[in-house]
């Protein structure tokens, strides 16, 4: 026998690819009985007020419509903001749908009208007529700016930057070179394919199937639990397939509380289905305005960095991202100052999007390397080597692995680096101006407890679940590998279980922990599941493993070898007949070894490389080629890994050019609340992505030695374009998106 091969590192299509392509998958707003009814949500016109009348008589005059929920007659629930918190919640009091008479924001939830189809409750909702009396409302935060105040301990659990090192001010001061600029980034607004949904199927018993399209099956069912004063083995939360998500479904939105309220009201199944439109109306990446300030020597040694940023929030949460943190951690410096403030609008609560902080943070910081570099005169590459980091520091710690050197040195050589010309306008295809930016990426690598189970039966068929999602990074698909490598088994022989509320607790899918948190989990349940067999397969009659120890047998192919001597071997099927047992169940609750772990810094770096081509005359930018080099430690699926890192990379090229919402001020609404006029990258926008994956081995960050990569793929993908436009024009644009009236 050759020594077996690990599924791990394998590039494995995905488990539920098949599932997917053929309609099998099933989604939040297709599940179905008979009698279902439909819920559609109205939505209120001002961003500021009170609602004086709501008449809803000619809605319910209709034939099939069966209610209108509205504050004045939604039944009872919880009343304290406690019930209303979520695993994601800021500090404050968390929005809840219907509550009273007052209007917090645009587009907020006034009412659901109920009908026996969907066509009827949308006309019913038309005819529903709304009184308000208007309030002043604020939602520009550049002119609230002196209301900013800073987030602490008491705002939202938020832990305040790290406290000054050194003289910043005056180091920057003294510093031969020195960049002083404001960056902006927009409200941007989550837009998965999937729009969100929830259907209520309503038991007999009074009991509760809720399918909702979310990223934490059991933060949405203990939401509910709370907020209905339901027990949970009366409500079951399911999510096995999630059209796109990456933030829009950590919290749960407002059509899950007004999809149960009406099914517990009526006593009916119930669906409730958000439009595009309002889709706009809740979470989103916050506003930001940003100063970095960089002073150097004339050899390009920093001498000081300071980052002041002030983001918004709503008026009755704070939201908080951690924004400026990365620019103490990311170069050597000894003078620093770091600062966070928020300012109050009358929007909704900001919501964690793509490499929350990171994605807006490192783009200041890294567009202002960039300016850095040039003022200099030296190269932006060179730049970033001779201010490496190796120590962390804002906590003056190690780093578990870092390889970020690696990726400078692997993504310069793949992109041709070395060929870049270094003056602006100076490379050109014709009437294109041709530009090459790079960038720095960085983001955390976590791991939560997490649990799973795992059943092994007779026939050598393994089954794993845990309550996690899979909201299109694959997670099905490597946590199915994770499972075959620590039994030996095939992968068609695994089944993995998720988004159940009923599984093994899991944290919301978020922060790229999952793999590191719930893969830890299914790894140990099923090593428990391994002792258990080993130790039946010792018992049987003659059996060549009676006197092996686990450290010397080897799981290949649904047995159980002698590794001195492969031949000899025991199945799992006669070791589990042989000692009566028709399956062996094992759970194994995973928690992160935090006395190893909090000795170190650890984090995912990557290096960004950017080829743009500029027209001359009209200012139309094209990405003509990206390469992304990224240090994840070790990375278990490489097809999945790079199309995380590829549609990081597509999402940071919108963010660059193309993503905004628009806000009128005068009427505090988004305006571009469509996907004709709210502009994402399409198949014509994207060209030659190349991904590269540096080898770095990790044994602190958790038991597999992954990092995890849905975030670090968009991180300083922004600041790269950037980059490579002021290098194609000579034009700095500071403000994304950077479309072409600001190159005109």
């Amino acid at each position: 026998m050759t020594k077996p091969s690990t599924p791990l590192g394998v590039p494995l299509s995905r488990v539920d690819g098949r599932a997917k392509v053929t309609g099998q998958a099933k989604y939040a707003a297709e599940f179905s009985e008979p009698g279902l009814l439909h819920g559609v949500v109205v939505s209120g016109t001002v961003a500021r007020g009170r609602i004086k009348k709501i008449d809803a008589s000619e809605a319910l005059a209709l034939p099939g419509v069966l209610h209108v929920f509205t504050h004045e007659n939604r039944p009872h629930v919880a009343w304290f903001d406690r019930s209303y918190r979520d695993e994601d919640s800021p500090s404050g009091s968390p929005f809840r749908p219907l509550y009273d008479d007052e209007i917090q924001f645009s587009g907020q939830p006034i009412a659901l009208v109920v009908a026996q189809t969907l066509e009827l409750a949308l006309h019913a909702a038309s005819l529903v007529r709304v009184e308000y009396k208007t309030q002043p409302h604020e939602t520009d935060l550049r002119s609230r700016r002196h209301e900013a105040y800073p987030p602490g301990k008491d705002k939202g659990g938020f832990e305040p930057p790290p406290k000054p090192r050194g003289h910043p001010d005056k180091a920057f001061e003294r510093a031969a070179v020195k960049v002083d600029a404001e960056y902006s980034t927009p409200v941007e607004h989550h837009n998965p394919m999937e729009m969100h949904a929830s259907t209520v199927l309503y038991g007999s018993d009074g009991t509760l199937i809720v399918h909702d399209k979310t990223q934490g099956v059991q933060n949405c069912q203990k939401y509910l639990s709370r907020v209905f004063n339901l027990s949970k083995d009366k409500l079951r939360v399911l999510s096995p397939f999630v059209g796109g998500a990456f933030g829009s479904g950590l919290r749960p939105q407002y059509q899950l509380f007004l999809a149960v309220m009406a099914a517990r009201e009526l006593k009916r199944s119930v669906r409730v289905t958000l439009t595009r439109q309002q889709m706009f109306t809740f979470g989103h990446r916050p506003e930001t305005v940003q100063r970095v300030a960089l002073g150097a020597s004339s050899d390009g040694t920093l001498q000081a960095i300071i980052h002041e940023t002030v983001s918004e929030t709503s008026r009755f949460e704070d939201y908080v991202e951690i924004i400026v943190n990365w620019s103490g951690l990311l170069y050597q410096c000894d003078n620093v100052r770091l600062d966070y403030k928020l300012v109050a609008l009358d929007n909704y609560t900001p919501l964690d999007m793509r490499a929350p902080g990171a994605a807006v943070g490192v783009y200041a910081l890294e567009c202002a390397m960039d300016e850095l570099a040039h003022k200099a005169g030296i190269d932006p590459l060179e730049l970033r080597l001779k201010n490496y980091a190796e120590r962390d520091q804002n906590e003056d710690k190690p780093f578990s692995s870092k390889e970020l050197r690696a990726c400078y040195r692997q993504g310069a050589e793949r992109f041709g680096w070395a060929g870049r010309n270094s003056t602006p306008r100076s490379m050109r295809d014709g009437k294109q101006l041709i530009g090459w930016g790079l960038a720095t990426g960085i983001w955390e690598a976590m791991q939560q407890q997490a649990s799973a189970r795992a059943s092994l039966s007779i026939d050598g068929r393994l089954t794993v679940g845990s309550a996690t999602a899979d909201i299109g990074t694959g997670t099905y698909t490597v946590m199915t590998q994770i499972a075959a490598d620590s039994l030996g088994v095939p992968v068609e022989d695994v089944t993995f279980s998720l988004g159940d509320s009923h599984l093994p607790t899991a944290p919301v899918e978020g922060g790229s922990w999952t793999v590191s948190s719930v893969g830890s989990a299914v790894k140990q349940a099923c090593e428990k599941v391994r002792a258990r067999v080993f130790e039946l397969a010792r018992k049987v009659e003659g059996s060549p493993l009676a006197k092996a120890s686990l450290e010397e047998v080897t799981f290949a192919g649904g047995r159980i070898h002698l590794s001195a001597e492969p031949s000899r071997s025991v199945s799992f099927t006669d070791a589990m007949r042989h000692g009566g047992v028709l399956s062996i169940d094992e759970e194994a609750l995973a928690i992160p070894n935090l006395a190893k772990q909090n000795q170190y810094t650890r984090c995912a770096h990557s290096a960004v490389f950017v080829e743009v081509k500029v027209d001359e005359e009209l200012g139309t930018v094209k990405v003509t080629r990206v390469v992304s080099a990224i240090a994840g430690g070790r990375v278990l699926n490489p097809k999945t890994a790079r199309s995380q890192i590829l549609g990081g990379v597509v999402w940071g090229l919108g963010m660059a050019l193309q993503e905004e919402s628009a806000m009128d001020l005068k009427l505090g609404r988004f305006m571009n609340h469509n996907l004709a006029e709210y502009h994402v990258p399409v198949n014509a926008d994207v060209r030659d992505i190349d991904v590269l994956f540096v080898e770095e081995h990790d044994d602190v960050v958790n038991p597999l030695g992954a990092k995890g990569l849905g975030e670090i793929g968009i991180v300083g993908v922004a600041a790269a374009i950037a980059n490579a436009i002021f290098h194609a024009t000579g034009r700095r644009v500071r403000d994304l998106p950077i479309t072409l009236d600001k190159l005109l």
